[in-house]
């Protein structure tokens, strides 16, 4: 037995093979390039240290990729033998259990056995993080919140990793809806360490929630040196950056940013990667910007992962680069073999057979010019849709399908009502008063009409 960083006990062959595991989860929680690296280190050290190989199996599932599930298996088979041959903690035995549940779908159970660790180690900061993770696609922001702050009297400034779980903790905050605190939070993580990706993204989140534009951009810009050694996350906080200029309508930059940021690196077809280029191009063409080419690419990859389905989010967002590229065919083949994966033998499956089937037959249909039929399908499962898991910044682009779809179908009594709603929720989205001002005027009420044309100038010219 060896103790980490935390005092926790680890079956290892080594105390270096533990150092190097506990760098491994430090660069994990802040996104970091060198973490493959680190994790390569721990399995050199000690090739069948228990942990290390669960490590490398919950890795291999992040990924959501069925491409890589043998390898996770494999991960698996090696900690079981490894626990078989030189003993195992019931902390090690509980992560093991954990990752055969995630290998078989079960996400649920996966996330007990985490939560069951924490109650005992609440200083298993893999562990928080995995249920931080799950929580997040569970779309359960209270559950991430409440998560760590379970865990929270067993951490003091100056313990390895302090900041990383505040920051935690502060995107739980933002998530549940307390902003004042998550911004408290946010910074003081970021304060702690300015490298700390996660924690400098749940301070963009609070300031995309409240309106605060210009507040994020800068935010953003003071800070972008400090994540330069983060992994591909650094794309999303770049859609985030994009995000605030588009909603003040700046949209050469949103452009120039998905060009050289979100998709700088047009080899990937890492989900979130895939998510963050199609959220954003539907964003602009729902501007009235002319994106060329550029579904093509995420079209094609989109293409190869037609029979994933192992995340809704996911499987929404290649459904919509899909769709919205034109390969219609593709789409419906994707949507058939869907409907296979919609039973109750794992945990997405119902989130599947409740939202997925339906969100992504509307997003077809919308893309098809069948907006009436969009509408039909999104307006029963909008309060559903968290159910699919992203925040509350990705999921709004389902919103504004809704919308979209409504005014197009002509539904200005529901297209006014649903602005109505938004309008009154996020007061300053330019956007939502164009579009407010549109379902006004085609219900011949030009004296509203007019006052909210009137509010979204005032708010870009701010």
């Amino acid at each position: 037995m060896h103790q980490n960083q935390h005092g926790l006990d680890f079956t290892a062959a080594s105390a270096d093979a533990v150092g190097h595991y506990d760098a491994t989860v430090s660069a994990y929680l802040t996104f970091q390039k060198d973490t493959g690296l680190h994790l390569k280190q721990t399995l050199t050290a000690d090739p069948e240290m228990p942990m290390a190989q669960c490590l490398r199996g919950y890795f291999f599932q992040l990924f959501c990729n069925p491409a890589v599930a043998g390898k996770a298996q494999q991960s698996l088979d090696a900690a079981k033998a490894s626990a078989e041959k030189n003993g195992a903690t019931r902390r090690e035995k509980l992560h093991i259990a954990a990752l055969e549940a995630w290998c078989k779908g079960d996400l649920i159970g996966a996330t007990d056995r985490w939560e069951d660790i924490l109650l005992e180690a609440p200083r298993d900061t893999l562990a928080l993080r995995l249920a931080h993770f799950t929580h997040f696609y569970f779309g359960r922001g209270d559950a991430m919140r409440d998560s760590v702050a379970r865990a929270l009297y067993a951490w003091d400034e100056g313990q390895p990793d302090y900041g990383r779980v505040l920051g935690l903790y502060a995107f739980g905050l933002e998530e549940s809806g307390d902003y004042a605190k998550a911004e408290e939070f946010g910074r003081r993580a970021v304060a702690d360490n300015p490298a700390d990706i996660w924690s400098v993204h749940a301070v963009a989140h609070v300031m995309e929630m409240q309106g605060r534009r210009s507040d994020g951009i800068e935010w953003l810009n003071g800070l972008e040196s400090s994540w330069s050694t983060a992994n591909n996350f650094a794309y999303h906080v770049w859609w985030h950056r994009s995000l605030y200029h588009l909603e003040l309508q700046q949209l050469d930059r949103v452009l120039e940013l998905y060009d050289s940021r979100i998709r700088g690196d047009q080899d990937s077809d890492d989900y979130l990667d895939m998510s963050n280029g199609a959220a954003m191009l539907w964003r602009l063409e729902a501007n009235g910007v002319d994106v060329g080419s550029r579904w093509q690419e995420l079209a094609d990859k989109s293409e190869r992962r037609t029979e994933d389905h192992l995340l809704v989010f996911a499987d929404a967002h290649f459904v919509l680069a899909l769709a919205a590229a034109g390969k219609f065919d593709a789409a419906a083949r994707m949507l058939e073999t869907m409907r296979g994966a919609t039973d109750d033998t794992t945990t997405e499956g119902p989130i599947f057979a409740d939202v997925g089937l339906p969100l992504c037959e509307a997003i077809l249909a919308l893309a098809q010019g069948e907006h009436g039929k969009a509408v039909d399908l999104i307006l029963p499962i909008r309060y559903d849709i968290q159910r699919i898991g992203g925040s509350h910044a990705q999921r709004d682009l389902f919103q504004q399908m809704l919308i979209t779809a409504s005014l197009k179908a002509g539904r200005f009594d529901l297209a006014r009502a649903l602005l109505s709603e938004r309008t009154a929720s996020e007061a300053a989205s330019a956007w939502s008063w164009q579009r407010y001002a549109e379902a006004l005027a085609a219900l011949d009420d030009t004296t509203s009409a007019a006052a909210a044309e009137s509010k979204a100038r005032t708010l870009l010219a701010a």
